[in-house]
């Protein structure tokens, strides 16, 4: 009874090695299917936001500033009075200029009908030769003295209207910079106030010599649109938070050169600003939209391994083989990174576990959270 009980625990133990042996441990590994997508490729920099427009309002006369029509700091029209500046020489000069031209006129009147009553009789020999180019002087004078009077009308009415100073476009306008009744004029206390046109502002950006090189590379004409491709360099600012702003610039402009002191070149982006939210003069960071590969090939940063001879990453065939694939890299996009050769759509590739393989051994692919590849990374 007792032999009987040896041999069966016996056959027990073999058939348990049997079963051991049938079921073999391959290395456990993560892997997931090679996919395309389309990357974009930004720079960051360091802006500086400006008014779209910054107009400073100056007196164009000389004479007392009598009145200020605007609330300071807050919006005005264009066209809208900001100052008026005294009037009454300006008027006056305006009023002999207009009496002027009326006597002028009134002269010029007079020789027309003398010279019309001259030639008659001087056809007849009724007057002379004389007579008649004493008449054609008058009347060319007349003319003559009409045009000069129209002249100093127009420029006395301009001087005139300058003592209005009117806003020379829409936006906010500053606090004044002259005191009601100083003197004003064109010399050193001309400037009022200044308007700022802010609704839409311009950011300016460094970019450098070797940024322009690879744009070129790419077929990017920076500050250019191209109407052959499906997107357009546009800009992202942030805000003093930190925040991105909500609405996205369009570049308009490159320096068509190079600043030798700095290696750079100066681009300019125009945004909409309709809630005021940037202002004028504060430095942001800037995200210029450089490029997009449009169906690129990405794998994780993981899944990458550098060596002296290059980098690889291991693929998993059809028969769970390892394979180590060399592959040509290009940018790196956060956790990714473009594969410009070497690995083809749906291809498997590892993304963990990689590390202590070897090309041509048998892998098993399990899910990243299973208990037996944690056992694994363990081990």
């Amino acid at each position: 009874m007792t032999q009987k009980l040896i041999g069966l625990i016996v056959i027990i133990l073999c058939l348990s090695a049997c079963k051991k042996e049938d079921k073999p441990q391959y290395p456990a590994v993560v892997v997931s299917p090679v996919q395309k997508d389309d990357v974009k490729l930004y720079g960051e920099y360091v802006g500086r936001i400006r008014a779209y427009r910054y107009v400073e309002v100056r007196a164009r006369v000389e004479g007392y500033l009598q009145q200020m029509m605007f609330e300071e700091g807050k919006r005005v029209n264009q066209g809208e009075v900001l100052f008026l500046i005294d009037q009454s020489q300006y008027k006056a000069r305006l009023d002999r200029a207009k009496a002027q031209l009326k006597s002028d006129i009134a002269t010029f009147n007079k020789a027309n009908r003398d010279l019309k009553r001259i030639e008659p009789l001087f056809n007849e020999n009724a007057a002379s030769e004389l007579d008649l180019d004493n008449a054609k002087a008058a009347q060319e004078s007349a003319v003559a003295a009409v045009a000069m009077s129209e002249a100093d009308l127009a420029q006395y009415q301009l001087e005139f209207d300058f003592t209005t100073v009117r806003s020379p476009l829409k936006g906010n306008i500053s606090q004044r910079y002259v005191d009601i009744g100083a003197l004003v004029g064109p010399g050193s206390n001309s400037l009022l106030a200044t308007v700022v046109q802010s609704d839409t502002v311009l950011v300016d950006f460094k970019m450098t010599a070797l940024d322009y090189l690879r744009s070129k590379e790419r077929n990017v004409a920076i500050g250019e649109t191209d109407s052959t491709r499906s997107w357009q360099p546009t800009v992202t600012v942030t805000l003093a938070d930190n925040r991105e702003y909500p609405i996205e610039g369009v570049v308009d402009f490159a320096d068509p050169q190079v600043d030798p002191k700095t290696g750079t070149f100066g681009v300019r982006a125009e945004l909409a600003n309709p809630n005021q939210v940037l202002l004028p003069g504060q430095f942001t960071k800037v995200k210029f939209l450089l490029d997009i590969i449009e169906d690129a090939i990405v794998v994780p940063r993981k899944s990458l391994i550098i060596e002296k001879g290059g980098s690889f990453v291991y693929v998993m065939r059809a028969d769970s083989i390892a394979e180590k694939r060399f592959v040509e890299t290009g940018p790196e996009i956060g956790n990714s990174i473009v594969v410009e050769r070497g690995l083809g759509v749906n291809e498997q590739i590892i993304t963990e576990g990689q590390q202590k393989l070897n090309p041509g051994v048998r892998v098993m692919a399990v899910e990243p959270t299973t208990n037996e590849f944690t056992d694994k990374k363990q081990n």
